[in-house]
């Protein structure tokens, strides 16, 4: 049985960049699933698996069809008791939703201003005029716009990674000693960042920073098949 992840990708399909697809791809790997990653432009993902979802990441795992980052992990656990826990039991999966909110409501933003006109740039025509009309309705103001903000959000992306820089002082990971899901979505953020505007601007020392790298190295590098942007 192959396992198929839908992800989203732009004009290069060897690139592909949602962090919540990320997420995923390293919690199959985690698993220690086999699966075969399909990216589709934004203006193709209506087309897959008959319009399941309006959004990827999605996952056919034999006759089954799981929409979102989340659910998908979810469902591996489930399905897949026998193999590495994403989670380590509900107090794993209370933390996770912690850094799922802390992700999208702290991290996200600052990115998207730094990378927003790099993903831009990395779209086919098509998916440009979608990107410009809906980041322009998500967002409210042309993407120029966003991404004039970006320089200032480069100089204070560390700061809002402090509760995470002091977390890893005492473990080499948010799941402790070794990897769980909830650091899967933070890589996943981080990882946005990196193919699409490059890496994160983060000073070499900082613990964050040597956490994304110790990611990155997981499942045989998986996070690096993709190089910096």
């Amino acid at each position: 049985m192959t396992r198929v992840l839908y992800t989203l990708c732009g004009k290069d399909e060897s690139r592909p960049f949602s962090p919540h697809c990320w997420k995923v791809a390293l919690a199959l790997a985690h698993k220690g699933l086999d699966f075969v990653e399909r990216p589709y432009p934004f203006t193709a993902i209506a087309d897959i698996e008959d319009g399941f979802s309006k959004t990827v990441p999605i996952l056919r795992d034999g006759d089954r069809l799981v929409r979102d980052s989340f659910d998908i992990a979810l469902y591996l656990e489930e399905a897949y008791p026998d193999r590495p826990t994403l989670f380590g039991g509900e107090g794993g999966k209370a933390l996770s939703r912690f850094v799922e909110s802390f992700s999208q409501m702290i991290i996200h933003m600052p990115i998207t201003k730094m990378a927003i006109m790099h993903i831009h740039d990395m779209l086919d025509e098509t998916d440009q005029v979608y990107f410009r009309a809906s980041r322009l309705e998500r967002l409210g103001k042309p993407i120029e716009e966003v991404a004039a903000e970006g320089e200032a959000e480069r100089s204070a992306f560390a700061s809002r990674l402090e509760p995470v820089r002091r977390t890893l002082h005492f473990q080499p990971f948010l799941g402790g000693d070794s990897p769980l899901f909830a650091d899967y979505i933070l890589f996943g953020a981080l990882q946005w960042m990196r193919v699409t505007a490059g890496s994160p601007p983060l000073p070499q020392d900082d613990a964050v920073l040597q956490w994304f790298e110790r990611c990155l190295d997981l499942y045989d590098g998986l996070g690096r098949r993709v190089a910096a942007a």
